[in-house]
């Protein structure tokens, strides 16, 4: 899990800083702003500024949990049901300040489990986390986003 965290910590931000606003991914309909802004919006949801009712219940439930475990990586073309068919329009005026807002949610994510390192968020997907299981899922989500911008391989 460290590893996973020092990749929040230390990669993520600075590989989002060599994408472009407008860029276009291998795959999906959101440009490279919008998919920062889609990110952060997941970093709510881990922080518990943004509470959505749980989707999910029983045995798909427990389905998703397994895959969050899992070091299967998410598939090409996911589709969230949160989500329309058309991306939402940006946020922020500039990539600069939407990374700045994400750099803000994650700043608050980390924050909130120092403080409380028990407690937990409840993601609309997966249920309720801890601070290992959101790590979790908020690195599977990165690692998706990176390769689909192909700033990862």
């Amino acid at each position: 899990m460290q590893d996973k965290l020092t990749f929040l910590k230390n990669d993520f931000i600075f590989l989002l800083k060599h994408l472009a606003p407008d860029a276009r991914g291998k795959w999906g309909v959101m440009n490279g702003q919008q998919m920062v802004e889609h990110f952060t919006e997941s970093v709510k949801i881990a922080n518990g500024k943004h509470q959505l009712p749980v989707m999910n219940e029983g045995e798909k439930l427990q389905q998703y949990r397994t895959f969050l475990m899992s070091e299967a990586p998410f598939k090409e073309n996911t589709r969230n049901a949160l989500l329309g068919e058309t991306p939402a329009p940006t946020k922020h005026s500039t990539m600069q300040n939407a990374i700045a807002d994400l750099q803000a949610e994650l700043n608050d994510f980390y924050l909130l489990f120092e403080k409380n390192p028990d407690s937990t968020t409840t993601n609309p997907f997966f249920g309720d986390l801890t601070f290992e299981q959101n790590v979790k899922l908020l690195h599977k989500h990165a690692q998706h986003h990176l390769k689909q911008f192909g700033l990862l391989k």
